[in-house]
């Protein structure tokens, strides 16, 4: 049973790994046994992330990598593939945007554009070049949202941007299963981030738990996400164990697209006002 689940002697790189989501990962990938790269745009919280992941006899390294721009995302990924390979990598670096058509720019979507889309294009395009010249296949796992199967109010350019990301997860596995290459998407609910705790305590100072307990009643199972229930989704689709799943899409997201949730809707089937458009 202790072999379950091992990433022993996997190289992985996680984008976006300095909080949140892409933290949670690399702490549980390197439990796990891999030699885990912290990539993230600020090189701090990278290097903080795996200093406490050596701390915890794990093995880690922190970088800093803009994922729009191709030159630094060529350049890690170069580095870490002449330091041992790479097995994995989680696209995970991502942006968000609320507003509609009406209100959203184009300044706006080509912002979020070169972050969530061109960023995972560039890492999966650099990890796929080593992947195929060592020989021994791969893993790419991609952070889509629910948001990339179930429409969300007032989230045209996320939404757009997450759904592109699903596409680009079955065109890769598609265009690589025969050499070895999983590529798959998980597409969490609305997760519990330091970004929420702070929007919240910031915008709704001394109704803190309130607003917080309405951002869960969003998800049908009441309550929002945490960061390590997304990380131990993506250990398994990374992991041997799911050696013969690719191409798809894994919501984790307490039952968002997967369950009737009349709550959310009013009489005239339209979401109701709240919160939840403003994160």
């Amino acid at each position: 049973m202790a072999e379950i689940f091992s990433l022993k002697g996997k190289r992985a790189i996680i984008t976006g790994a300095g909080s949140g989501i892409g933290k949670a990962m690399a702490v549980l990938f390197a439990q796990r046994g891999a030699h885990v790269i912290v990539c993230d745009l600020d090189l701090a919280a990278a290097e903080a992330v795996a200093s406490e992941i050596n701390a915890s006899s794990g093995a880690a390294s922190g970088v800093a990598c803009d994922v729009a721009k191709a030159e630094q995302v060529q350049k890690v990924f170069d580095t870490v593939a002449a330091g041992g390979g790479i097995d994995i990598v989680c696209n995970n670096a991502g942006i968000s945007h609320v507003g509609n058509i009406e209100t959203a720019e184009e300044a706006d979507l080509d912002r979020v554009m070169k972050v969530n889309v061109n960023g995972a294009f560039l890492c999966a395009k650099a990890a796929i070049k080593h992947m195929v010249a060592a020989g021994k296949g791969g893993v790419i796992l991609n952070t889509g949202s629910c948001a990339s199967i179930n429409p969300i109010k007032d989230r045209i350019i996320y939404a757009t941007t997450k759904g592109a990301i699903l596409t680009m997860t079955t065109s890769l596995a598609t265009d690589h299963v025969h050499q070895g290459i999983r590529v798959n998407c998980i597409c969490p609910g609305r997760v519990r981030t330091p970004f929420v705790d702070g929007f919240v305590k910031t915008n709704y100072p001394g109704k803190e738990e309130e607003m917080l307990k309405q951002l869960g009643q969003y998800m049908p199972q009441g309550r929002m996400l945490i960061a390590k229930e997304i990380a131990a989704a993506a250990l398994y689709l990374v992991s041997d164990e799911a050696r013969m799943v690719t191409g798809i899409a894994m919501p984790v997201d307490g039952g968002i697209v997967g369950v009737d949730h009349p709550k959310l809707y009013d009489v005239n089937n339209e979401m109701h006002p709240s919160l939840a458009a403003k994160l």
